[in-house]
């Protein structure tokens, strides 16, 4: 590394806070109002990473529903929102992380592909906000991940370069995303599988074993420029 990153860039869900699980009994919920009973955790694989019109839209078209995107988009957020409210958890690294970028003054943001309001009650009950300048929701793009356009808008609003911003992300989508924005990334996978996937093996920075592999001083060492900074194992 070399000194040159203005701006760390967090996606949010399964990077800062593990809200994967409620995000599932969420969708659960709302497929179940419409005759759906299976959507199981091998479906929602394939789906971690993506926004939520994306998600939604992909799951309207393959299951019949007449729903429209916006709609389900609202009723989705507010089964999520009273799920997130009673328990939010803060992946220990991460807020490690956040902690020693926020005493160094370090420009932050998040980019995320959940509703604002969702972002932004997430933040609040995870006592996260204070740490960011910015937080951008894929609802304020044309495209959601893998599109480069939420990290591009994220930038934007801080009045960085894209080359002088590096993503903290979990998710391929994210990964891709932050490659086609031309910013730097860091890659925790939230799914641990071998071979790494592809998309991983692009990042700057990868954390192969996931969040139980990543290390907030490593990560802090690269985004500064320590010397002392090394890269994690390979896969």
């Amino acid at each position: 590394m070399n000194g040159q990153i203005a701006a760390v860039i967090f996606d949010l869900d399964g990077t800062l806070v593990d809200s994967e699980p409620n995000y599932f009994k969420a969708e659960r919920r709302l497929l179940a109002e419409f005759g759906i009973e299976d959507f199981d955790e091998e479906m929602k694989r394939q789906y971690i990473g993506m926004g939520t019109q994306e998600i939604l839209g992909d799951l309207r078209r393959k299951l019949g529903i007449k729903e429209s995107v916006r709609v389900l988009a609202q009723r989705k957020n507010d089964y999520y929102l009273e799920l997130a409210r009673q328990q939010t958890e803060v992946f220990p690294e991460m807020r490690l992380l956040l902690e020693l970028l926020h005493q160094r003054n370090q420009l932050m943001a998040v980019a995320s592909g959940s509703s604002f309001p969702v972002i932004e009650a997430v933040l609040e009950v995870a006592d996260l906000a204070r740490y960011f300048s910015v937080a951008v929701s894929a609802d304020s793009v044309p495209r959601g991940k893998p599109a480069p356009d939420l990290f591009l808008e994220t930038a934007r609003r801080l009045g960085v370069r894209p080359e002088n911003c590096v993503v903290v992300e979990d998710a391929r989508y994210g990964v891709t995303a932050a490659r086609r924005a031309g910013m730097r990334c860091i890659a925790i996978p939230y799914l641990v599988e071998e071979p790494v996937s592809a998309e991983f093996l692009t990042a700057d920075l990868l954390f192969p074993g996931g969040m139980g592999s990543f290390s907030a001083k490593l990560a802090f060492d690269w985004i500064t420029g320590s010397p002392e900074a090394v890269t994690p194992n390979a896969p």
